[in-house]
């Protein structure tokens, strides 16, 4: 049956043209939406070098190295081949390809803040390099195109005939990452370049998979929420039809076999409700099935999405919100496996879980949503890439020996891997970052991040103009100045997050020491009893120019301890200072690394000479020091040790 929601909004992007240009790429269906992110210009003097560093740095370095490693040049080679001539793979992996397409996103999404002719003309370069790999019919994938017979990993098996081994030959991943990238760079420039290669693909995939006869998946998901971004954007609504086929036979074994748990395919989705298999693997399908049941209003689909999200929290997420337990399979474990040296947490995953959290968040609106994904954004993420933005980290685990090669044979982040994924997803997340900050329902304006920013938010027919300053996470002092266009009344909703309260909001860790003061707020100069409800507190009023409202969330060191169920945790303790978890290294403890830790007083210092300005944690008892960095720092002065969970006496 064709679901009424969905077919309202397609005939809504009829109505609206062929192609929406000056859209969001929101799905209209969630009651909550996000604020576009040309509306908001950040000023943040902890996010905003760090967005440039990408476009400055980080961007330039990848398309080095993938110029270096052959990443472009399979792509002409694929034409060579289509043509009568021969050429080898160059490259490990089968989606390669997907490294040009997500730093092309990447890039794309910085020119939104940041204008720069001259990478935009770099991006059509590269894009036209793209389309002169793709065959005729519109398929896409280079190491195919041109040997068929000989995958470039060993584990991807034969795949002599397009679609032969969709576990393992990534080629719907491979399109997934396309329309990702395609719907950015079109978003973000209005150019049809990249768009067109991605709808020409996407009218291939939709004939092979769409056919009914056909009960195929794709072995690593993406693909679902790149068909419905094409899908937002030209109206097709086979796009979506097929984004929903591969979520509802995920699991089913009526005329297939399912894959098992590594794949998610082990019961139907909405049975699901339990985490299972490859880490990346299942973020991104748990965020395609909240997708679909925001756009069909299927409460099988939003309870399955819901009780998926729990036990993710309750019982398989890292006190950093990191995702994945095990090397084996890069897959989470069992309930409450987490273990701190053999930690997976791959870069990746905390990337796909915050944008499963955002999903999750704009379906069900608890601020719980976002007090995970300020976790993942600052002690899952961050600590993916170096601080001179030109090394990464593949997993991250809790614990470092100095000796076990984690991090695909290297101790420390590395400048690149035969397996490149995570550098340029983090590429590719970053510069949208700005999108994440405020959320809206059409009544309200929501501050779900703490980041110094100046936007523009519609609300009705007003344009209501926001201006936060803020020098989160050093501090928790927020000053948010609001300007209606029009004197407007409505609601001013501002996330409490959740170490500024005494509840840990996931069953698996608890804040041990209790909160010495309360969130402080002042409505232009003067107190303000706002009201506290789901996790926000409220200022509702006729709001006029220049109102102004200030916030002291304060920050205090916090101790953590775990649930008993997590083997490695037991009778140890983690450190919190706002929404950064710390961490001891060695090198700044040579003298107590290896005993037990016996807290003392803690003070907080602000240190800007070390990793690039940081407040360090000391704690002092009787003659011996501890000190603490925040975790996203660590290893950035050579390889060495490192804990997270520190033993207690």
């Amino acid at each position: 049956m064709r679901n009424q929601k969905a077919t309202m909004l397609c005939a809504a992007f009829i109505l609206c043209g062929t192609l929406l240009s000056a859209q969001s790429l929101d799905i209209a269906a969630y009651p909550l939406q996000k604020v576009d992110l040309r509306n908001i210009k950040l000023t943040d003097n902890f996010w905003l070098p760090k967005i440039r560093q990408i476009q400055q740095v980080t961007i330039p370095v990848a398309f080095e190295r993938c110029e270096a490693e052959g990443r472009f040049e399979n792509f002409l080679t694929a034409e060579k081949v289509m043509n009568g001539g021969s050429g080898k793979v160059r490259g490990k992996m089968p989606f390669d390809d997907t490294d040009v397409y997500k730093i092309i996103e990447g890039a794309s999404l910085t020119l939104v803040s940041a204008p720069n002719a001259e990478l935009d003309a770099q991006l059509d370069k590269y894009i036209a390099i793209v389309a002169r790999g793709q065959e005729p019919d519109g398929y896409l994938t280079t190491w195919r195109s041109i040997n068929p017979a000989e995958a470039p990993a060993t584990w991807v098996g034969k795949c002599e005939k397009r679609w032969d081994n969709l576990a393992m030959s990534h080629e719907l991943y491979n399109a997934g990452h396309l329309y990702e990238a395609a719907a950015a760079h079109f978003y973000a420039t209005g150019k049809r370049n990249f768009l067109d290669i991605a709808l020409k693909n996407a009218g291939l995939i939709v004939k092979v998979f769409g056919d009914k006869k056909n009960y195929d998946i794709p072995g690593h998901e993406i693909i679902e929420t790149g068909l419905i971004k094409l899908y937002l954007i030209s109206g097709e609504k086979a796009y979506f039809d097929l984004a929903k086929k591969f979520i509802d036979l995920r699991g089913s074994s009526d005329n297939r076999k399912p894959r098992g748990e590594y794949y998610q395919d082990h019961k139907p989705v909405t049975e699901q409700d339990e985490v299972v298999g490859h880490a990346v693997r299942a973020v991104y399908f748990y965020a395609g099935l909240t997708d679909i049941a925001a756009i069909t209003g299927d409460r099988r689909y939003a309870d399955a999405a819901r009780n998926l999200w729990n036990n993710m929290v309750n019982c398989k997420m890292y006190v950093t919100g990191g995702l994945g337990a095990t090397h084996e399979g890069e897959a989470f474990g069992k309930n409450y496996e987490l273990p701190n040296l053999t930690a997976y947490n791959e870069t990746c995953a905390a990337i796909g879980g915050v944008m499963w959290a955002d999903r999750m968040y704009r379906m069900f609106g608890s601020a719980d949503y976002y007090n995970i994904l300020e976790r993942m954004l600052y002690n899952g993420i961050l600590p993916g890439i170096s601080l001179d933005g030109t090394c990464f980290f593949y997993p991250n685990p809790l614990e470092s020996d100095g000796k076990y090669k984690f991090n695909h044979g290297h101790t420390t982040r590395a400048g690149w891997f035969d397996c490149s994924c995570c550098p340029t997803n983090l590429i590719r997340f970053l510069p949208s970052l700005p999108n994440l900050i405020y959320n809206t329902d059409g009544k309200s304006i929501i501050v779900n991040l703490f980041i110094a920013n100046e936007a523009k938010i519609p609300l009705g027919t007003n344009i209501i103009s926001i201006s936060q300053t803020t020098n989160y996470p050093l501090d928790g002092k927020v000053s948010i100045t609001v300007s209606p266009q029009q004197s407007a009344d409505f609601r001013l909703k501002i996330r409490i997050p959740d170490w500024a309260t005494n509840r840990f909001p996931s069953e698996l860790y608890t804040y041990e020491n209790k909160l010495s003061a309360s969130v402080g707020l002042l409505l232009n100069g003067k107190a303000f009893a706002a009201k506290e409800h789901n996790g926000y507190l409220e200022v509702e009023r006729l709001w006029t120019a220049g109102d102004k409202v200030e916030l002291e969330f304060r920050p205090e060191v916090r101790t953590i301890a775990a649930n008993p169920m997590i083997a490695d945790d037991r009778n140890k303790t983690a450190l919190q200072y706002g929404p950064l978890v710390y961490c001891m290294e060695e090198i700044d403890n040579k003298a107590v690394y290896d005993r037990a830790f016996v807290a003392g007083k803690f003070t907080v210092g602000y240190n800007r000479a070390k990793l690039g300005g940081i407040n360090e944690i000391v704690s002092i008892n009787g003659s011996q020091t501890w000190n603490f960095i925040p975790y996203y720092t660590w290893s950035n002065r050579g390889e060495g040790k490192m804990k997270v969970w520190t033993s207690l006496r």
